[in-house]
């Protein structure tokens, strides 16, 4: 089988395959309305194979070391350096002219939004040593505030170009709000080339330096193609502080936030799913999953259903995709779904032409992890307690 990556190999060189592929990231930034809690109306239609079942619900594993305890922020020193998924109808936008490097994505007919979501959890939060929900939401709750259901972190829709980012929602002139405490280090166009920029990909944007780190690593955010930016490079800001306005700016279609979460240092190579550090809302929960294939090699985007066995609701995503992305170093992750109702769901895979399903049970405040290796099946033991430092 021949691999995206070999092919986009063919055609370009190293150096220039990375500026096109940032500058398509950015293009695929592109806002659509939103939708209820994340779901989308999906319907299965099971290919005629064998539907696999790999076993019922796991107890939630409080064996590890230190569960007991909730982490906290350490600190840090700052520097001055298969089943066939419904194909869900989508009409076809057209595409603006005389720019290769910008794409039009096509609105989804999804469900309204909801209001029904309970307030979120206090920051920092982590019920387990390996949580880290350090941050709060960038937008405020009154408005849309979780990420876009079809371009997630190491989301693609187009080939080679993976999201290094979550895209939220947000009409032009959306306050946008520090996600924690800390110093602006960038503020203004040209965050990916580090000198002024107007045709940057990021747009108007402006970068933290928080306050507070992770396992030993500094921790920053990042606020991309803003219409208005409020703060200047040094200033040191709260959390919940308005830091610029939502926009378009950058290689955009329309106004909506991107937001990056990076560790160890301030760079697009650095970045880790957001999903895993903006705290849940309260009674919800986090769905990790390391999505293999039979050899044990992950399986870059596969798709992966959460149906909730009380509403039937359910909830689509894909595995990440294979460049500019990082898991997490103890989760070892490819695909993450945030803002999960606690509660009892069925996982839902196709993987050669069977179905595989397993019973799962979403924990409040936390992350359950599962795993899944091609024709082995799922499994929900948690990963191994040694940690390898991004």
């Amino acid at each position: 089988m021949i691999h995206r990556e070999e092919v986009s190999n063919a055609f370009l060189s190293a150096h220039r395959k990375i500026a096109v592929l940032v500058l398509l990231l950015f293009s695929a930034c592109s806002p659509i309305p939103p939708v209820s809690t994340g779901t989308i109306p999906i319907s299965l239609e099971v290919v005629p194979t064998d539907v696999v079942s790999t076993g019922a619900i796991m107890p939630l594993q409080t064996s590890q070391p230190g569960f007991e305890q909730a982490l906290q922020p350490t600190s840090v020193v700052v520097s001055d350096s298969g089943i066939k998924l419904e194909e869900v109808v989508i009409p076809v936008a057209p595409t603006p002219a005389a720019d290769p490097l910008r794409i039009s994505f096509p609105d989804a007919k999804l469900e309204p939004v909801s209001a029904l979501r309970p307030p979120l959890y206090p920051t920092p939060w982590a019920l387990s040593p390996y949580d880290h929900f350090y941050f709060a939401r960038p937008i405020a709750a009154d408005e849309v505030n979780w990420p876009l259901w079809d371009y997630r972190y190491g989301g693609s829709v187009f080939e080679g170009v993976i999201h290094t980012g979550i895209d939220i929602t947000a009409p032009k002139g959306t306050p946008i709000l520090a996600a924690g405490a800390g110093d602006v280090i960038w503020a203004g166009y040209g965050l990916y080339y580090g000198y002024y920029k107007e045709d940057d990909p990021y747009g108007l944007a402006v970068a933290i330096h928080h306050d507070f780190g992770y396992d030993g690593n500094e921790l920053y955010t990042v606020y991309g193609h803003l219409d208005q930016v409020d703060v200047a490079r040094g200033q040191h800001v709260e959390v919940g502080q308005i830091v610029g306005l939502s926009g378009a700016t950058g290689n955009v279609t329309g106004p909506h936030l991107h937001f990056e979460v990076r560790s160890g240092k301030s760079s697009f190579f650095t970045t880790y799913n957001p999903e895993l550090w903006l705290v849940p809302p309260e009674g919800w929960g986090v769905l990790v999953g390391r999505v293999m294939n039979s050899n044990g090699a992950l399986d870059p985007l596969r798709d992966v259903v959460a149906k909730s066995l009380s509403t039937g609701q359910r909830w689509l995503a894909k595995s990440y995709g294979s460049e500019a992305v990082n898991s997490d170093p103890y989760y070892q992750e490819n695909l993450v779904i945030s803002d999960l109702p606690s509660g009892r769901y069925e996982l839902q895979i196709a993987y050669f032409g069977r179905r595989y399903t397993q019973e799962i049970y979403i924990y409040p405040g936390t992350v359950t992890y599962f795993s899944f290796m091609g024709r082995l099946g799922f499994d929900l033991q948690p990963p191994e307690v040694e940690i390898n430092t991004p």
